[in-house]
């Protein structure tokens, strides 16, 4: 199976640019599973459910989260009782939701687990004794085909969950920062990167506005962020071919909005 990877989605220009582009490239590229992590969908903070549709209907099969799943609260709570949106799984007992789902694609289960890192983050179980137990029970059902969200700040929390789980799971994504990693690579039949950057404005700070984020750092003073209106948008994916748990290939992809080439990265094999 060829699962697509796509990674944050912010505001308008995000799901924009996923929805002129995403049917074409899982057409030209025969991807057959799409994963996007979308807690900035809704003008950068949170989902809604009518966004949440609107990208489900441009060819997403999965949404995951992270820190901002809950910005939208009530419309959460709802999203959350379908089987196509996700939270981090090691949110804190009593949180309305799941971060596991197990998948039909090509007569084969896949399972797509969203985690969340605990470095400058909201309170979360430990992610790495999560992860681990979360596996086990999936190998102990005969279930080889994993994926994982690992929406986390620190870089080296997603090496470690990497060292953890390589040879195990068949891909680990890194999301959260906005800024894409040069470091696509398949180590023990296991695919990685350690964040996939931004769907969204690339022309700003992470997706925003450079106005408040500048503000900030220059006065110490804040300010709402706010999603451009009108921007040069980019949307990033990550690709994984999948056989018997194993990646046998990957690759990301990053498209321009206002270049008509796709830009096409394969990964390093150790």
């Amino acid at each position: 199976m060829r699962v697509a990877f796509i990674g944050d989605i912010i505001g308008r220009p995000g799901r924009r640019i996923i929805k002129e582009n995403l049917a074409k490239i899982k057409e030209d590229y025969q991807i057959d599973f799409v994963i996007a992590n979308a807690e900035n969908a809704s003008h950068g903070f949170g989902l809604t459910v009518k966004n949440c549709n609107e990208l489900l209907k441009a060819g997403i099969d999965v949404i995951t989260g992270g820190n901002h799943s809950f910005d939208k609260k009530q419309e959460m709570f709802t999203l959350l009782e379908t089987p196509q949106v996700l939270r981090p799984d090691n949110y804190p007992k009593g949180v309305p939701g799941s971060g596991i789902r197990v998948f039909d694609v090509k007569d084969e289960k896949l399972a797509v687990i969203n985690l969340m890192g605990q470095f400058s983050m909201p309170i979360v179980e430990n992610p790495f004794n999560w992860a681990l137990k979360l596996v086990e029970e999936l190998h102990t059902e005969k279930i080889e085909n994993i994926f994982i969200d690992f929406h986390a700040e620190a870089t080296s929390e997603k090496r470690v969950i990497f060292m953890l789980l390589k040879g195990k799971v068949s891909a680990i994504c890194g999301t959260h920062t906005h800024v894409g990693t040069d470091d696509l690579q398949i180590v023990d039949q296991t695919a990685y990167l350690t964040d996939i950057g931004l769907t969204g404005c690339r022309d700003n700070i992470i997706g925003m506005n450079e106005k408040v984020p500048i503000q900030r750092a220059i006065t110490g003073l804040g300010g709402h962020f706010e999603v451009p209106n009108s921007c040069k948008a980019i949307l990033q994916l990550m690709v994984a071919d999948i056989k018997e748990g194993k990646a046998v290939n990957s690759f990301k992809l990053k498209k321009y909005c206002d270049r008509d080439e796709i830009i096409k990265t394969d990964a390093i094999i150790e």
